[in-house]
């Protein structure tokens, strides 16, 4: 995660920030120690991970930021690479259904010329049979999800590095340029749009925007969950759960980057530099606030919430009053994605490719397995107790928790 602002050299200075968790050292040794990565260590496997297929989606994200994960639905798994591959594959076996190449589309070039990147960085998100993917060039897809066909795009101020959410027959777009919009999602025609106010220094990422009960459910660069009306986009109540701290601008950054996770009627989100927060989904009054910073995505099994933060540490909360079950730290300054929560276990990623799967209860790695060594970017899919991970390359695999 990186930082995004008009100037090159904040951006690097942000790297290497948020690469020590956000937090100054007092001295040579200890910042040293601050970015030192976890190495592997041996661990007593209690099973093996079984893979059930293994596919290609072309090169993947590469090593560029990006977001993009496989999601499933309608007994497919959709998945994309950032130059414009949008691939559907039967979940249960991973044979190919259909692919396209959106870099083809509207783009003009020479006899000679070869395919320019569509830069797909949002989604794909599934629903109402359509496939929703957004770019960086600020451009909306819409494809059908039994044949892959351009039902619709459209365009939006801003890079959609996040991925769309929908309800009602309305698909709802995040933009990093703080646009807000949402379109009939049969004939993408635009029904509201909302500009918000950006910060001069902020994350690379964004929040992805969350539905539920009629209100569209967002975090925003300035550390605050707010919730706009689905029909109209008229904003409702506003909750600040980001703590602004430091004497310097950049560390003061208090994003909100993880998508509000809804259950019931309560929203879970958490700040890269502040506190992870239990809301009231009606009134936005806070439940519950603890101090954790995390801008990765977070996971829910029964009454427990799983938590990696800025430095890799992976923590069970309790989610009705916040108090931590466990902690795990075994995996510092390695990359760690967000957890996936997959029978009695929960999975993370690494920067070396690897999987890690925690006991639920005790937070004690008990399987592993590696995927490809190009790296793993995004937060883990889960659906019909199979995991789905995609490689920085692009090997995607489905994998069996005995």
């Amino acid at each position: 995660m990186v930082l995004k602002t008009t100037a090159f050299n904040k951006k690097l200075l942000a790297l290497l920030l948020l690469s020590t968790g956000l937090m100054a050292c007092s001295s040579t040794d200890e910042e040293d120690e601050g970015e030192k990565v976890a190495e592997l260590v041996e661990i007593q496997e209690k099973f093996e991970p079984e893979v059930v297929w293994d596919r290609s989606v072309g090169n993947g994200v590469e090593d560029y930021f990006s977001r993009i994960k496989p999601v499933s639905a309608y007994g497919k798994i959709f998945s994309a690479s950032r130059e414009g591959e949008v691939v559907a594959l039967d979940s249960a076996t991973g044979d190919q259904v259909w692919e396209i190449d959106l870099s083809d589309v509207n783009q003009e070039r020479g006899f000679f010329e070869g395919s320019r990147s569509a830069l797909l960085a949002g989604g794909p998100a599934a629903g109402m049979n359509k496939v929703f993917i957004g770019s960086e060039n600020g451009e909306v897809f819409a494809l059908d999800a039994e044949t892959g066909e351009l039902s619709w795009q459209a365009a939006i101020k801003g890079e959609v590095i996040v991925a769309p959410a929908f309800d009602s027959n309305t698909l709802v777009v995040n933009s990093a340029s703080g646009v807000l919009k949402a379109f009939n999602a049969t004939t993408g025609e635009e029904l509201w749009k909302i500009e918000q106010e950006v910060p001069p220094l902020s994350l690379r990422g964004i929040s992805a925007p969350a539905v539920a009960s009629g209100g569209v459910v967002l975090g925003s660069a300035s550390g605050e969950v707010g919730v706009f009306l689905l029909e109209r986009g008229q904003q409702g109540w506003v909750a600040e759960i980001g703590e602004s701290s430091g004497s310097t601008e950049l560390e003061r950054v208090v994003d909100v980057d993880s998508t509000p996770l809804i259950f019931g009627d309560k929203i879970y989100s958490v700040s890269s530099n502040g506190n992870l927060a239990a809301i009231d989904l009606r009134s936005g009054r806070i439940l519950w606030k603890r101090q954790y910073s995390s801008y990765r995505q977070l996971a829910i099994s029964g009454n427990t919430l799983f938590l990696t933060n800025t430095s890799g540490h992976v923590y069970a909360i309790d989610r009705i009053n916040g108090l931590e079950r466990w902690s795990n730290l075994s995996l510092t300054n390695r990359g760690v994605t967000g957890p996936a929560a997959v029978g009695n276990y929960v999975v993370v990623g690494d920067f070396e490719g690897y999987l890690h799967w925690l006991d639920q209860e005790t937070g004690e790695i008990v399987a592993r397995h590696h995927v490809d060594g190009s790296g793993i970017h995004a937060t883990p899919t889960v659906a019909e107790q199979i995991l789905f991970s995609q490689a920085r390359d692009g090997e995607l695999q489905a994998i069996k928790t005995p």
